[in-house]
């Protein structure tokens, strides 16, 4: 009797089910299952802290499986040791085989990378897009931190993904907060999907690197059962011992391990079939009777920390004004002026006062996203992460604390938000409930030119306010709000709200437009004026042109509607309604590329019907730098003037 012969067993055990079930969906990738086999084992049998019936409780140790394509050997574990699952969280039930073998149907809860919203809680975030789970990992092991809770990551990493520079964020946010509840498991299987590793993802390497990082490096054969427990009891021991550096864990293993027919290059990807299977796994057996694996020793998954995180009830926000008087800024008020990224770093000052659960990301720039008024509040400062120009471990980060059961507000320049598209896919596709801030959007940045400005950010961003996510809410909700009092009370709208949205704010100083009674909601809009002639659809900086507008198209006679869209999605019937009022004539004002606005306008038109004239003046040639804001709305033809240009155009007008 002994835990390495048992252990092997299990391993012979799971494999096989692994190359059953990518047999049975004709896809998948069993070779890597086979070089995970042990550490599954080990961890799932015996050292994680968790409980199969309710595997998503808290205080459970967690498990985040960066090289989310072995996921099938997960899967196999849950099913025996029937691991709860089902899309309902009220009615979940064991995992059995026969559910492992549905692996990638339509229906299915076991879906082909580890994906938490499909009905799968054992894991906490969709993986598989590869070198993001370590971030999703430290933004839970922060949550857990937060909340006094003892629960321990464990994050497996492939070698060939280490070569994405995300896991090396990771590696250095885990560093620089201590954040010694992670344990980083790298699977060095020499193999990624066209060929070997580079030798710079070997495990010699990966090592040295680790330990050029801060990190105490346990260097083990992955397949050897009791090398695994004697590492991963090292990294308990660390956890707690305020003077240690984070462990990680290199593990050489075996791509095809207990297989040889489907070790080497070639098979990554491929699941075996007919022959080719039963050859495979009768390897595999007669390399368990090799080892003497026989399952005669009794496993015992670790008993999990009875503690549960104390997540006081959200208090009343402040309103605005209040804010702005209680944190020393009352002058700002009677200025009549704000801008929108000072008016968000307002907000998210009160809402960390309100809230407990609310927490700060920044990548550098917390003094000009203004997420440095809650960096710098002694009551909030531990909530704060500062992430460094580290855009895409941020993002990936922010859906760690999500899953942890935070509100991480992650904040940025617009621009860099680009970084992160990848990231922040996932964190939709996780259910996350994160929220995204961009400062310094769009062209009125001016002076610091089309490097720092963010254009394309909107087109993008629209296309998950398409969609539905599983619980039938907008992928995103995308805000650009015109003034301070609008930012204020869309940030507090995002935290009340259970979903991604992405807030622009602006750099120069607007004009109040709204005050302390004004009332703004995700999918709203708010009507300015009211005409007859032309409807204008306006969001952000580009509101302000407007109003100027407005007046020199009052001196032509044109009698217009001008609408400060604010939220995507929106109501498109009230929308319509109002072109309708306007002769079906609307003229959307955008300072991004096209895309946004105005394609969300054309779409709104096209599927209602009727008889709609809709055109869009947006950037449409490179910007530059320019000295003030006027110089390049001018040079981007999308200044107040252009835009009289193009209303009077549309009404067959000229201008007297």
């Amino acid at each position: 009797m002994s835990f390495d012969s048992t252990i092997h067993a299990k391993a012979v055990s799971i494999t096989k089910l692994s190359y059953e079930m990518t047999e049975a969906s004709g896809s998948g990738h069993p070779t890597t299952c086979a070089s995970l086999a042990h550490l599954v084992s080990v961890l799932m049998y015996q050292h994680m802290r968790y409980e199969p019936a309710n595997p998503g409780h808290p205080s459970s140790d967690r498990l985040v499986l960066s090289e989310g394509h072995a996921v099938p050997i997960v899967y196999a574990a849950c099913a025996d040791l029937g691991v709860h699952i089902g899309k309902d969280k009220s009615s979940l039930r064991a995992m059995t085989r026969d559910d492992a073998l549905t692996l990638r149907e339509i229906d299915s809860v076991v879906d082909g990378h580890p994906n938490p919203a499909e009905g799968f809680p054992f894991f906490d975030t969709a993986t598989g897009s590869l070198g993001q789970g370590l971030s999703h990992a430290a933004g839970l092991a922060a949550a857990a931190r937060l909340d006094g809770l003892d629960k321990r990551i464990f994050c497996i990493v492939g070698d060939g993904e280490s070569r994405e520079g995300q896991i090396w964020e990771a590696i250095d946010f885990i560093k620089d907060h201590a954040l010694n509840a992670v344990c980083t498991i790298f699977n060095c299987n020499v193999y990624g999907q066209s060929d070997q590793v580079s030798p710079q993802q070997s495990a010699d390497t990966t090592a040295k690197k680790l330990e050029a990082a801060g990190y105490t490096v346990l260097t083990v054969d992955g397949h050897s059962p009791s090398a695994i427990l004697d590492a991963l009891s090292k990294h308990a021991q660390a956890q707690f011992d305020p003077k240690a550096s984070p462990v990680a864990i290199v593990a050489k293993t075996q791509k095809g391990w207990g297989s040889a027919s489907q070790q080497g290059q070639g098979h990554h990807g491929k699941p075996a079939a007919g022959t080719e299977l039963t050859a495979a796994i009768e390897e595999l057996e007669a390399t368990g009777r090799s080892l003497g694996a026989t399952a005669d020793t009794p496993l015992k998954i670790g008993m999990m920390s009875p503690n549960k995180p104390e997540r006081p009830q959200p208090q009343p926000v402040m309103g605005f004004n209040e804010a702005m008087q209680q944190f020393g800024l009352g002058d700002a008020i009677a200025k009549g002026k704000y801008a929108t990224r000072k008016a968000y770093g307002v907000a998210l000052r009160a809402l960390g006062h309100a809230n407990q659960s609310v927490v700060a990301l920044d990548a550098d720039v917390s003094n000009s996203t203004f997420s440095e008024m809650f960096k710098n509040d002694d009551a909030l400062a531990d909530r704060y992460f500062e992430c460094r120009i580290a855009e895409q471990n941020m993002f990936s980060a922010a859906a760690g604390f999500s899953a942890g059961g935070k509100i991480p507000f992650a904040s940025t320049f617009a621009k860099f938000a680009v970084r992160g598209y990848d990231q922040i896919e996932m964190a939709v596709n996780s259910g996350s409930n994160f929220k995204i801030v961009g400062s310094h959007a769009g062209i009125s940045l001016a002076a610091d030119g089309p490097s720092q400005m963010s254009l394309p950010d909107i087109a993008w961003f629209r296309s998950f306010a398409t969609m539905q996510r599983q619980n039938g809410t907008p992928g995103f909700y995308v805000l650009q709000p015109s003034d301070a009092y609008q930012a204020y009370a869309l940030t507090l709208a995002m935290a009340e709200y259970d979903g991604p949205c992405y807030m622009r704010t602006l750099r120069p100083e607007t004009e109040f437009l709204y005050g302390e009674n004004d009332t703004f909601t995700l999918g709203g809009h708010e009507v300015l004026t009211e005409g007859r002639d032309l409807l204008i659809v306006a969001s952000g900086y580009m509101v302000h042109e407007a109003n100027k507008a407005l007046e020199a198209l009052d001196a032509e006679g044109v009698d217009a509607t001008l609408i400060d869209l604010y939220s995507l999605p929106f109501d498109a019937e009230a929308i319509l309604d109002l072109a309708n009022d306007n002769n079906g004539m609307v003229l959307t004002l955008e300072d991004n590329y096209g895309g946004g606005i105005g394609s969300a306008i054309a779409d709104a038109a096209a599927e209602d019907g009727g008889g709609f004239t809709v055109q869009q003046l947006f950037v449409k040639n490179l910007p530059k730098s320019g000295r003030t804001t006027d110089d390049v709305m001018d040079y981007c033809g999308v200044s107040s003037k252009h835009i009289v240009e193009k209303a009077l155009a549309m009404l067959e007008l000229s201008a007297t």
